[in-house]
């Protein structure tokens, strides 16, 4: 080979690799939905959902989608007052696309029927697979603190770890990205209210949301 191909040969290589790149970035400004890649990393304490939704941001902000409006996929439940809130009502109309550009649901009621969310799709900011059932570690658990129809669970029992402000004490409701689990949780291929968190710790630590196969990731939605 001459010294004039291998020089054409590495100019096409470096031409194929940065079109490949810009067009990961088109994918990225694009997308509309993402699981996130990376927890707080205090348990189910997100610094309520304003934190959660900065969390959201941020990511979306590092992966060139920052110039949408973020929200996590939480509800609260009535407390101290203030009325309950639910997911549903906070992540906009729709449709909600991936980093692939692979549709997840065309609008609110399509996204808690028949949507498609599953292991192949819930994909991270960054466009990687999010461990699920069977991966080790398992990270399919989503904290999402909703009844499977997308709004809050009524005052009483916790399912939120306190309205997002615990890391010890109370419970979260997680759904499975993979819509996959073992035969005995009947609720299982629920993505977005497959089971309580629990643990030793009282259910809300990060390191009782790793042992059920979980890491207090959040499902995030441009809301615009």
């Amino acid at each position: 080979m001459t010294i004039f191909s291998a020089s054409i040969r590495v100019c096409v290589v470096a031409a194929a690799s940065l079109l490949a790149v810009t067009a990961t970035q088109a994918q990225q400004a694009n997308m509309t939905f993402f699981v996130t890649s990376t927890p707080i990393g205090n348990g189910g304490n997100l610094g309520g959902l304003a934190g959660a939704d900065n969390q959201c941001q941020t990511l979306a902000q590092a992966a060139g989608a920052g110039a949408k409006t973020w929200r996590a996929y939480l509800s609260t439940q009535e407390a101290d007052g203030k009325p309950a809130i639910n997911a549903r009502d906070r992540i906009g109309k729709g449709p909600w696309t991936n980093v692939k550009g692979v549709v997840i649901a065309k609008d609110v009621a399509e996204l808690h029927g028949t949507n498609n969310v599953n292991k192949e799709t819930s994909l991270t900011e960054k466009g990687e697979v999010v461990n699920g059932f069977g991966d080790t570690p398992n990270r399919h658990d989503i904290l999402t603190g909703s009844q499977p129809d997308g709004t809050a669970f009524p005052a009483g029992t916790d399912r939120t770890c306190g309205n997002w402000t615990s890391s010890t004490q109370g419970a979260a409701m997680l759904g499975h990205s993979d819509i996959n689990a073992p035969p005995s949780v009947v609720t299982g291929k629920s993505w977005n209210a497959a089971h309580p968190s629990r643990g030793p710790d009282g259910g809300c630590s990060q390191n009782d949301l790793k042992s059920t196969g979980g890491d207090a990731l959040l499902y995030c939605f441009a809301a615009n």
